[in-house]
């Protein structure tokens, strides 16, 4: 980087994405905010003056507005690029795309949000899933907040070469809290008609190989989105076995509706408790009580807070692009320790740390056994399918 080892991120938009990212940001100790633009005059962009961010505009046209409500404002995006190295774009649909050019001439590289389309960058980010392949790259897309959690699930199975087929069906929030006074629906529910649903086609540009329908619709209510997954899987995957998979996926988190987390107003209000900023919750919750299994299928239903859980993908892009830090577990664990982003909301009281380094143990040494033993299935000999090479490779695991 030409403006030092340290990356200066600029942050363009702080509205519901933005001021997360720009907070994240300045939490981190291996980066540098170097300040938020917007077009905003109202109590929105105060909050970033009052936090003592460096203040710009984000187009000549709103500057004097912004001024004459007394925000400091420090000059134009394109001073602000000057100072940065790379841009977190935050702004609404289609504005990112415009501009990119603008980042280009600027020479300062650029994250976009899951609002522009794939073919803006030509790389779709989920940081746990395809981190490597962003390293020092100019430009990539941070994927929506619904194909964010999507992948996260996903990659946990397919990973490990479980899966046949992802359907999934996606009950979205009708708009964000900020602004539900202006275009909030009542009573009713709206079915999106084309199927699949965005999400699915583009969870595929972040895990190509995946077989993936989704199906959409939009209810009454403003607290985060709920999924429901059903995912065809190439062998029988017991109960024991996703859970464990799951657990040992970043960015997961189990919830149960016997600790009294029946809806999505239930976990919220535990953010509330748990003195998240914002009531934000960068995982996804997943309901472990509701998990399901046949012989077929393995079926879950999860929760995605669609204002906060590209929050950490947006930070983790930032190191990868900017290529200070190569290894994306090392990433996601700086990003996670900065945001207090947790496997278990219920630490102290249910050790489930302790219960599922057992299961992980259970669960190897019945691998190790069926490697060493074999399938006998009734036309296969007696004895071990397995070659000496591999029976001691497992057995010696």
């Amino acid at each position: 980087m030409s403006r030092g080892s340290i990356p200066r991120v600029a942050v363009n938009g702080y509205g519901v994405i933005g001021k997360r990212v720009a907070d994240a940001v300045a939490l981190q100790d291996d980066m540098e905010l170097a300040g938020v633009a917007d077009v905003s005059s109202d109590y929105r962009i105060r909050v970033a003056v009052e936090r003592g961010y460096p203040v710009y505009a984000s187009t000549a046209e709103k500057r004097p507005e912004m001024e004459e409500a007394n925000i400091p404002v420090q000059g134009m995006i394109d001073d602000l690029l000057k100072q940065a190295d790379i841009v977190v774009d935050c702004t609404p649909k289609g504005i990112g795309a415009r501009n990119k050019e603008k980042y280009k001439e600027a020479g300062v590289k650029a994250i976009f949000q899951g609002g522009e389309k794939h073919s803006l960058t030509g790389y779709s980010f989920v940081a746990q899933v395809n981190y490597a392949g962003a390293l020092n790259r100019d430009f990539a897309r941070v994927v929506s907040c619904n194909t964010t959690a999507l992948c996260r699930i996903s990659n946990a199975l397919h990973k490990r070469g479980w899966v046949y087929r992802v359907r999934a069906v996606l009950l979205r929030r009708a708009t964000d809290p900020w602004e539900s006074h202006d275009n909030g629906m009542i009573n009713t529910a709206i079915p999106e008609t084309k199927v699949p649903s965005h999400q699915g086609p583009d969870a595929k540009t972040v895990i190509p190989d995946l077989d993936i329908t989704t199906m959409a619709g939009a209810g009454p209510y403003n607290l985060s989105h709920l999924h429901f997954a059903m995912i065809e899987t190439k062998k029988n995957v017991t109960i024991e076995e996703l859970r464990h998979a799951l657990w040992e996926e970043p960015r997961i988190v189990f919830v149960s509706s016997g600790n009294g987390l029946v809806a999505l107003n239930a976990v919220i209000e535990l953010m509330r408790d748990l003195r998240r900023p914002r009531n934000d919750m960068w995982e996804v919750a997943i309901w472990e009580d509701a998990l399901s299994s046949d012989n077929r299928e393995v079926y879950l239903t999860f929760q995605v807070h669609n204002e906060s859980i590209v929050v950490p993908e947006s930070v983790d892009a930032v190191r990868s692009l900017t290529g200070i830090e190569k290894d994306w577990r090392t990433s996601v664990e700086k990003t996670d320790m900065a945001l207090g982003i947790t496997k278990s909301f219920f630490p102290h009281s249910i050790h489930e740390e302790a219960i599922h380094a057992e299961m992980g143990r259970r669960l190897s040494r019945g691998e190790r056994h069926h490697q060493k033993e074999g399938f006998k299935g009734a036309e296969e000999p007696t004895g071990s399918v397995f070659s000496k090479e591999q029976r001691n490779y497992w057995v010696g695991r």
